[in-house]
């Protein structure tokens, strides 16, 4: 019995489950310590994110090297942008028109004069200061080394595409770095396993804060809100990214149970950075190119927030709604425009999606930006579904681009999501040993 339950909660994606249960528990009946535990979740996700800027240089490096077609890499990209605005558009009008269908606001009147912009003065001073100039100058880092002090994923993205260009150019002679840099990821991924031991602690810690701080009772005031923002989330996933998996060739629910252990990752640290590592090596295994991934999953976190955007309009109509103001159609309109300038690059971002709130109804002026304070005791909550649906979003991207690149292995998709390669991550029965033996054995000649 005791051999049996020991193998049970062996799997990554069960003990992180265990420590979201336990935080749940921890935060409701001790307040006071599940704030304390905010260091736990913390602590984890700086471990994660000194690895992700490495990773994803190492990633985009080593993908274009081999790749060696220069002109394949300006069409990947130019690819994953078409596709990340047709698909955020899409995210922007569901948010858009489910708020308007369940009306989550109506009936509140509030008077946006009797409320406190102090709690949320941060994000607001934050997006005040946010400006699509700002944004596209950000991309380029103020030093090569500068790229990965602040890490950021996009400065790291510019610097590896311009050296891996460079070392597909200088091919032959650049045959020993390229391969150092192979073994530099290889040893990388060695080092996110043993980071990874800590994720349940990370899980437990973050998810005891937030109900500890914010209570479940924070749950209930604006009930209508959350649970509409979770089914549109969900009928995102399983309508929108489902067909286009579906296009692919993939069953989407196969693709979420072979992905679980990152998207429960993500549910207990309400961000998608500390799955980040794992996700590029698992769509790998899963047969898409290593060029593709390193490319379009790091960009994606920039550009392709599926579920700010999907945040976004529908906080901005619970907004209008809740305080009685009426929004033309041509209103509309300008706030889903606005909306896929103010979520791009907020990945990095504390409060992202909240900021990306603040820098709508800043640059729009119909709504009272005070009005954003009715949403924080909650947005805690609703930045879990956020980042949840943004990283299978940008996953299904990965899969999209690949197949539209023919640069996708179906034999080696089948094997991953029916669990046939013995090698693949998700197994997460692995050791610390067992992870590289299998990332050595996956690996392609360099």
């Amino acid at each position: 019995m005791r051999f049996s339950i020991g193998k049970a909660i062996k799997p990554l994606y069960v003990q992180v489950l265990i420590g979201v249960v336990l935080g749940i528990a921890f935060g409701a009946a001790e307040p006071a310590l599940g704030t304390d535990m905010k260091t736990l979740g913390d602590a984890f996700i700086k471990l994660v994110k000194m690895l992700v800027a490495p990773i994803v240089f190492a990633t985009v490096v080593t993908g274009i090297a081999k790749m060696g077609d220069i002109k394949a890499v300006g069409r990947v990209g130019l690819k994953a942008l078409i596709y990340f605005e047709v698909v955020t558009t899409g995210a922007l009008a569901i948010g858009l028109t489910v708020a308007h269908l369940l009306a989550p606001g109506k009936g509140m009147n509030v008077d946006p004069a009797t409320l406190n912009l102090a709690s949320v003065a941060g994000y607001a001073k934050v997006a005040q200061e946010l400006s699509l100039k700002d944004f596209f100058m950000h991309i380029i880092p103020e030093s090569f080394v500068g790229a990965f002090v602040h890490g950021d994923i996009l400065p790291v993205v510019f610097i590896a595409v311009l050296f891996g260009l460079a070392l597909a150019h200088a091919e032959p002679r650049a045959a020993t770095l390229i391969k150092i840099v192979d073994e530099f990821l290889y040893t990388m991924f060695g080092v996110v396993t043993f980071v990874m031991k800590f994720a349940p602690i990370g899980a437990f810690g973050a998810i005891a804060f937030t109900v500890g701080k914010y209570g479940v009772s924070s749950l209930l005031a604006l009930g209508q809100l959350m649970m509409a923002f979770y089914a549109t989330c969900l009928l995102f996933v399983l309508l929108v990214l489902g067909f286009v998996l579906k296009l692919c060739g993939v069953n989407l629910f196969r693709f979420i149970a072979y992905l679980k252990t990152e998207i429960l990752i993500t549910l207990g640290t309400a961000s998608a950075e500390p799955a980040l590592p794992r996700l590029l090596d698992k769509l790998e295994r899963m047969g898409c190119e290593k060029s593709v991934v390193g490319l379009v999953v790091p960009t994606g976190y920039a550009f392709n927030l599926d579920g700010v955007c999907i945040y976004l309009t529908m906080a901005v109509i619970f907004i209008a709604q809740a305080t009685n103001t009426h929004l033309t159609l041509g209103q509309e309109l300008v706030i889903l425009s606005m909306g896929l300038v103010t979520s791009k690059g907020m990945s990095g971002v504390p409060g992202g999606g909240f900021v990306a709130l603040a820098a709508t109804l800043s640059a729009v002026h119909v709504l009272p930006l005070s009005a954003i304070a009715l949403l924080v005791g909650i947005d805690r909550f609703m930045g879990e579904a956020r980042a949840i649906t943004s990283i299978i979003g940008n996953a299904v991207a990965a899969v999209v681009v690949a197949k539209w690149e023919k640069a996708f292995d179906p034999q080696k998709m089948r094997d991953a999501l029916f669990h046939r390669a013995q090698g693949a991550v998700d197994s997460d029965a692995e050791t610390s040993t067992s992870g590289l033996a299998t990332a050595r054995e996956s690996r392609p000649p360099a």
